[in-house]
């Protein structure tokens, strides 16, 4: 009669070993899909918040706030404030005691306002980008003032410098026009900073274009947020017509536009 085992030999431990080692690697990815979905759909939260506030501000004021008030041109007079629309709005944000802070009779980066620029507001955040630690006051949407895609008009856009656009003025409708993107990775990123307003002038995620130029950029799955005027958020895919996106970026151009992706 054999006596009984009470241990797993060698091999037996080996093959254990190798199962868990393969349903990790199994689990592993599937982990890190999940991470990335949940993290979309919290940079599609945080547009959404942005569009309500962006229609809160038009219903107090009868207008969209300016994309930039006082924009400096390069090599222009420092004195010119150059302040943002993600400034204007931060009311609506529930950022009342940041936008009080404020002192926006002072450009964006005076003394006066350079603490407080600092400040970390989460909905200006997409949660999969990295490094907001070592840039406070970052900001990861910037606002359409046009595009040079499907025409040269550089002011056909949402956000303009010096100008507040009426709902009533996007005829291209609330639905079919951008009026914020995702703008990883661009030299001008700061919520206060009234160069967070851009020309769009390649496809979206197009390894082309400068990079010191703002553009429509993500990490999401090969593609970026953007959030239409009606404050709907969406993902366009970097594989769009770049046609269609230019025609996204207009409002009053008549385009109908066919939305693509899910």
């Amino acid at each position: 009669m054999l006596p009984n085992r009470n241990a797993i030999s060698l091999v037996e431990l080996i093959v254990v070993v190798a199962i868990i080692g393969l349903l990790i690697s199994l689990l592993i990815p599937a982990v890190m899909v999940a991470r990335e979905s949940s993290r979309q759909q919290q940079c599609s939260n945080n547009l959404r918040q942005i569009g309500l506030a962006l229609h809160g501000y038009h219903s107090a004021k009868q207008r969209l706030p300016v994309g930039c008030l006082e924009w400096r041109s390069p090599g222009g007079p420092s004195n010119r404030r150059q302040l943002a629309w993600s400034a204007f709005v931060l009311p609506y944000l529930e950022q009342q005691t940041v936008y009080a802070a404020l002192d926006l009779q002072q450009p964006f980066d005076a003394p006066a306002n350079r603490d407080i620029a600092g400040t970390r507001i989460s909905v200006y955040e997409c949660p999969s980008h990295p490094g907001h630690e070592t840039k406070p006051g970052r900001t990861d949407y910037g606002g359409i003032h046009g595009e040079i895609i499907v025409d040269h008009r550089q002011d056909d856009g949402i956000l303009l410098h010096e100008r507040a656009i009426r709902f009533s003025q996007i005829t291209d409708g609330l639905s079919n026009t951008v009026a914020i993107a995702e703008d990883l990775h661009g030299p001008d990123n700061g919520w206060i900073n009234g160069r967070n307003v851009f020309v769009q002038s390649h496809g979206i995620n197009d390894p082309n274009a400068w990079v010191m130029d703002n553009e429509i950029r993500g990490v999401h799955s090969n593609g970026a947020m953007v959030l239409f005027s009606d404050a709907a958020p969406r993902w366009l895919s970097r594989e769009m017509n770049k046609r269609v996106l230019g025609q996204m970026l207009t409002r009053d151009r008549g385009e109908v536009v066919e939305h693509e992706g899910p």
